[in-house]
């Protein structure tokens, strides 16, 4: 009988981090698209036989919880029939999926005709069918006008490719590129499969099972420590999400009811907005993701990420509601809903722990680029990450992070690259800078947002934009001030202006056309007269900061 060891406890600790470390560094050298290969829009992760989290590589937050519940799902879809050799394929947002165009691959791993795990990676593809392409449709009110469903499927069985279901799926997929990414998603499978067999066949199966479980209380123990730490009660907040892309004007609102219980915490958001008939839904996997992505900014970071830090954490999401919609309600939207949730997180718990939550982010508002490209002839998919989502907020301690890259309450996309974004689209880039005056001021002022101009270079472009930063800017907290609002403007050749809505979709924008997008900054923290002196110099120095406004704001 295998005994725990301490040490070894931390070692298999730190080997499935490995493991899934380096299927993500495999995936982002392997896949074509700038979504993945750049901004590297993905998830890789390591999952026991019953579909627990060992570990996973979290590149972007709001995929960071998505896996774990379509591992269990495919558990019980399937029983006994899982063999090694199988690959298992899964976008389906009614079966646990987070957002249409993540698309998750699922390996089942064996070690002596016994299965001990799943190697999985879930990646945004550049286009999933539906009625536009690059799978975002502000016109949509069902799933079907979005993508081409995938629930749970096998496209290897026993190691043999089932060209049926292959060719079923791909002929509903506009780009060859997303065939050519799933199977890159195939290789970091098949890569964590081979080093969690090594991994096992070194250790033992035994001091294997023995050791994850030792593993997920241990980490059950640290985030129950960290919770103790919030006092009891419970707490409130909320936040607006504004026009559903149907129905201008209308305003859904996102409520939070958090119960701290000892070890213990609920967050409840039952009294949130009813579902919308148009395009703005989330689903139960989004949201819970995105509560979870929060709540982990306010707690021990290096808590591992596996099946015990989510023990003690309750969420009830009722369907029906704006954060999970019922089926075949369109849910696209849902993964951009996490400021909103983040939001009503945040000024909920400041009362409690207001050292530990941040100022206002600035919310998302994005443009997808549509089109061909002429100089290869080319269709392309781009989602116009850097210019879409600006600064952090600020908290106790700590200025925001300026421009942090792409989505949600956590940054973790990067920014793309000047020359590639330019050779794999037709636009020219012309300005993208740091915009003087766009954070939020305070005693810790907020992430600096960013200016940017692109020089359209197709003459039949399609874009759609979505979010909805456009209406509210991220808020300050403890006397600080909010950031500056979003906008996107296009300037035509002929001399004509238009500013797009959110949840718009714009076709056949001509060549020449000038695309200008501010991103705001985030929400200040404690009061700007406050500052310390030699940083808000820096600012001013470094034109993030005018000198009107240190005088006007700041009183320097």
């Amino acid at each position: 009988m295998a005994q725990i060891d301490k040490i070894l406890v931390s070692i298999f600790q730190r080997s499935f981090k490995s493991i899934t470390d380096e299927m993500s560094i495999s995936l982002t050298k392997t896949t074509r698209s700038p979504i993945l290969c750049e901004a590297k829009d993905f998830v890789t992760g390591l999952y026991d036989a019953e579909g627990k989290m060992l570990e996973q590589t979290e590149n972007l937050p709001i995929l960071s919880f998505s896996l774990g519940p379509v591992c269990k799902v495919i558990l019980d879809f399937y029983g006994e029939d899982i063999f090694p050799g199988d690959v298992i394929i899964h976008n389906d947002v009614f079966s646990m999926g987070n957002q249409n165009n993540d698309v998750a691959i699922f390996k089942p791993i064996f070690f002596q005709d016994k299965l001990i795990g799943w190697a999985a990676a879930k990646g945004h593809q550049a286009d999933i069918g539906g009625a536009v392409q690059g799978g975002y449709n502000p016109n949509a009110t069902e799933v079907w006008e979005e993508a081409l469903r995938i629930p749970a499927v096998k496209i290897y069985e026993r190691g043999f490719l089932r060209k049926d279901v292959w060719n079923l799926i791909f002929a509903n997929i506009r780009l060859q590129m997303v065939q050519e990414d799933l199977k890159a998603q195939m290789g970091a499978c098949t890569l964590g499969e081979r080093r969690l067999q090594a991994l096992v066949e070194k250790y033992g199966i035994e001091t294997y099972n023995l050791h994850k479980e030792e593993l997920f209380n241990s980490t059950e123990k640290m985030m129950r420590a960290e919770i103790k730490e919030i006092p009891n009660g419970i707490y409130s907040g909320e936040s607006n999400v504004y026009y559903d892309g149907k129905h201008p004007g209308t305003v859904f609102c996102i409520k939070s009811k958090i119960t701290v219980e000892d070890d213990n915490i609920t967050f409840d958001f039952s009294e949130s907005s009813p579902q919308t008939n148009g395009f703005v839904n989330g689903t139960f996997t989004s949201t819970c993701s995105a509560i979870t992505l929060t709540f982990l900014q306010t707690v021990n970071p290096y808590i591992p990420h596996n099946e015990g830090m989510i023990r003690p954490l309750k969420y009830i999401v009722p369907e029906g509601t704006i954060l999970n919609a019922a089926y075949p309600k369109a849910t696209t939207f849902g993964n951009h809903l996490c400021p909103q949730i983040a939001d009503s997180i945040f000024k909920a718990l400041s009362p409690a722990i207001p050292e530990r939550v941040t100022a206002g982010w600035n919310h998302l508002l994005c443009s997808l680029f549509t089109g061909n490209n002429p100089r290869t002839n080319k269709k392309y998919v781009d989602i116009c990450f850097m210019g879409l989502k600006g600064g952090s907020g600020a908290m106790t301690g700590d200025d925001g992070y300026d421009h942090i890259g792409m989505i949600d309450a956590s940054g973790g996309v990067l920014d793309q690259d000047y020359e590639m974004y330019e050779r794999q689209t037709p636009h020219l880039i012309l300005r993208h800078e740091f915009m003087t005056d766009s954070a939020g001021a305070g005693k810790w002022r907020g992430g600096t947002g960013v200016e940017t101009l692109i020089q359209i270079g197709d003459d039949d472009t399609t874009m759609v934009v979505f979010g909805d930063g456009d209406v509210e800017p991220a808020y300050g907290l403890e006397g600080g001030t909010k950031g500056i609002l979003n906008s996107i403007t296009l300037a035509y050749p002929d001399g004509n202006k238009r500013t797009p809505m959110s949840k718009d979709l714009i076709t056949g924008i001509p060549k020449g056309t000038v695309y200008r997008q501010v991103a705001g900054g985030g929400g200040g923290f404690g009061n700007p007269k406050e500052r310390d002196l030699s940083k808000l110099n820096e600012d001013v120095r470094n034109e993030l900061v005018s000198s009107d406004f240190a005088k006007q704001v700041y009183g320097i």
